[in-house]
């Protein structure tokens, strides 16, 4: 370590004490000298890229590969491990390139030549795949692995006869083996032959008939070419080996669902539910879909409630049934429920996030600010790197109208990061919070931001361009956004309402009363008392005093409470800069 550095000092001092150009310098050093000094660079730059690949740092090892590659272009085993490291980082095209190279340069290499024919197939190359593992079992052909990967490439590569005759070589080598099984029947059934892939597992149930995994994929068989009597015939054949197995039981509900069976249904259902070694991931996994089932199909949600009772009845000390319950009632809009079972999952399991978040979430939702604090301070403490815990904080903090404390947990969400999309909704309700106290120069800067990240937002573009005409400022601006809103959003009244204010505080007292009559046309405005005394506002502006009157009295009426209503009621007119 010391000859190295005091060789490297020597060599600066040389490049030091030369004011000439780089290449006098150069010249200067005897060649063997600067062979010998790139030499020790390359190594240092090929172990330092071992550590960092050790240490699970692949893009410093890329990084410290690539530029060894700068000094020695002639290293097939830097090319390999590039190859290698770009198939962890999930970039197939460059891991292809260095396994090129690599296998290029030393075509004996039996790793080389593997890494080459991965590369191949995650490139959906499975032919050229299958050409390197012939190569490769013309150098060991007794590797029944090699046959093996041939056939299958061949078969991705939709060459079925010739995969088949790989596997029938490789059976009559291996003997009756259910890998070779299992893909000869696939093959089978891309070819629309299920007779034969029906035919293949057959094979392998008279090998081994109390294998209840194979009786299992000759009823998948039928199922997938709608043979459901052939299909209920063999799960009847597992049934009768082991009456409690769950898959089978879960299938032949479902035959008796297709059939209208609805009794029966419940009855195959609730025996494999109740079975203690039906794994609960299963389970969990075959009630999921009723979560997004219940979105467009609300029938679903008794049954889908039903089933993960059933979970929790069967796994009461398990986290994820109360979990997957509380998913289901939040889901059914059914928010009491829902957050009593997030409890009990937490109360048993606290360390998942997920269910924080389920919490938190539903508790901004049923707009319940004080629990929200509490469980998100509760978070932010827990979870000191989890992103959104500080965004619900902000926003339990903003609905309790501390404005401070929100500001600082909102920046704290920002500090950490997160998904674009949630970014976005930090610097909305952001916004929000500096318009509340006041600060309107940031609050116009976070809508910016937030309208650079998401253009067609049209919350932020209502939002943003009301706060602008209150204020009476970038009237032009604001209209142009409220106008983009409704395009946007044309049913919305809100953004009518809106729109035909800003129109107002233009002084297009016609074009305003057009807008704020088409917002009218919804009951919700209708009711809304903030549109009536718009709506007052502009009648006045156009000498319609009287009707202006009736709008603003209803108004009232409703809970209106605008700083100059009564004024305007108790004169009979409308007071300027007062309407807000």
């Amino acid at each position: 370590m010391r000859a190295t550095g005091i060789l490297i000092l020597g060599l600066s001092g040389l490049l030091a004490a030369s004011c000439g150009s780089q290449r006098k310098s150069a010249a200067s050093i005897p060649a063997p000298l600067q062979q010998e000094i790139l030499a020790q660079r390359a190594d240092s730059l090929f172990f330092a890229a071992q550590r960092s690949k050790m240490l699970g740092d692949y893009k410093t090892a890329i990084t410290q590969y690539s530029d060894y590659l700068r000094l020695n272009r002639h290293n097939a085993a830097v090319y390999y491990e590039l190859s290698r490291l770009f198939m962890e980082a999930r970039n197939p095209q460059y891991a292809l390139g260095f396994a090129r190279r690599a296998a290029g340069m030393d075509s004996t290499n039996k790793w080389y030549q593997l890494s080459l024919a991965e590369a191949f197939s995650v490139n959906d190359m499975f032919d050229s795949a299958a050409v390197v593992y012939d190569r490769l079992m013309r150098i060991t052909p007794q590797d029944d692995d090699l046959l093996f990967n041939k056939g299958l490439s061949l078969a991705k590569a939709n060459q079925f006869s010739d995969a088949l005759r790989i596997f029938d070589s490789l059976e009559m080598r291996v003997g009756l083996n259910d890998e070779i099984v299992f893909q000869k029947q696939r093959i089978y059934m891309r070819l629309n032959m299920p007779d034969n892939a029906a035919a293949e597992v057959r094979r392998l149930i008279s090998q081994e008939p109390e294998e209840l995994r194979y009786w299992g994929l000759l009823a998948e068989i039928y199922e997938a070419v709608n043979r459901t009597a052939d299909a209920r015939a063999v799960y009847d054949t597992i049934l009768s080996i082991d009456p409690l197995h769950p898959r089978a039981l879960i299938a032949v509900a479902n035959l008796e669902k297709k059939n209208g069976n609805e009794a029966r249904y419940r009855d195959f259902l609730l025996k494999a539910f109740h079975n203690p070694d039906f794994n609960i991931d299963e389970k969990v996994s075959f009630v999921y879909p009723y979560l997004q089932m219940l979105e467009t199909d609300t029938t679903k949600r008794d049954e889908g409630i039903m089933l993960a009772n059933l979970i929790v009845e069967s796994h009461p000390d398990d986290a994820k049934a109360y979990a997957l319950r509380a998913d289901m009632y939040s889901q059914a809009e059914v928010p009491d429920s829902a957050l009593i079972n997030y409890k009990l999952a937490l109360d048993l399991d606290s360390t998942r996030f997920s269910v924080w978040y389920q919490l938190m979430y539903l508790y901004s939702r049923t707009e319940q600010p004080d629990s929200l604090l509490r469980v998100s301070n509760h978070v932010m403490q827990q979870f000191p790197r989890e992103f959104m815990g500080y965004y619900f904080n902000g926003l339990a903090n903003y609905f309790k109208q501390r404005y401070d404390a929100a500001v600082n947990a909102l920046t704290g969400a920002l500090e950490i990061g997160g998904e674009k999309r949630f970014v976005a909704d930090v610097y909305a309700l952001l916004g929000d919070t500096y318009h509340a106290s006041g600060f309107h120069s940031r609050s116009d800067s976070c809508y910016e931001i937030v309208l650079g990240m998401r253009p067609k937002d049209h919350i932020v573009m209502n939002n943003y361009s009301y706060y602008l005409s209150m204020r009476g400022e970038k009237l032009d601006k604001a209209e142009a956004l409220s106008r983009k809103s409704i395009e946007l959003k044309p049913d919305s009244p809100t953004y009518l309402d809106t729109y035909a204010w800003i129109l107002f505080r233009l002084g297009r007292y016609r074009d305003a009363k057009l807008w704020i009559e088409k917002a009218l046309e919804f009951n919700e405005a209708q009711q809304d008392p903030d549109v009536l005394e718009h709506y007052g506002d502009i009648l006045f502006n156009l000498n319609e005093k009287e009707k202006a009157m009736q709008f603003w009295q209803m108004a009232k009426a409703r809970g209106a409470n605008s700083h100059g209503l009564a004024r305007k009621i108790a004169e009979k007119r409308y007071i300027k800069n007062m309407d807000r």
